[in-house]
């Protein structure tokens, strides 16, 4: 398993915009499509103004097969296109469990 940790700075005050955004129309589009959403969480302490999301996957060939899935969907791309404009940066990590991680 791999786990593609995707940070979002959003402008000064806007986490809960995002969320109110994200939570009734965007969710349900990236669930039904990427599958393991992991965990959903936004900065409070640190570098403030971050989304942070965790969603699993098998491999990297699983990953970018469900990528693509979702930049070619005719929702997702309509959900993108009706969003606020209050991301300022967009980071992508993929991280690998340790051999005695719970996830694996």
């Amino acid at each position: 398993m791999i786990v593609e940790e995707r940070t979002y700075t959003v402008k000064p005050g806007a986490v809960h915009q995002y969320y109110q955004d994200y939570s009734p129309r965007g969710l349900e589009i990236q669930t039904r499509i990427l599958g393991n959403l992991i965990g959903y969480f936004h900065t409070e302490i640190g570098e403030l103004n971050q989304i942070v999301h965790l969603w699993g996957y098998d491999s990297l060939a699983e990953r970018e097969r469900r990528r693509a899935a979702l930049a070619a969907d005719p929702d997702w791309l309509s959900y993108l296109r009706q969003s606020p404009d209050i991301i300022v940066r967009m980071e992508t990590r993929i991280l690998v469990p340790a051999p005695f991680s719970p996830i694996r």
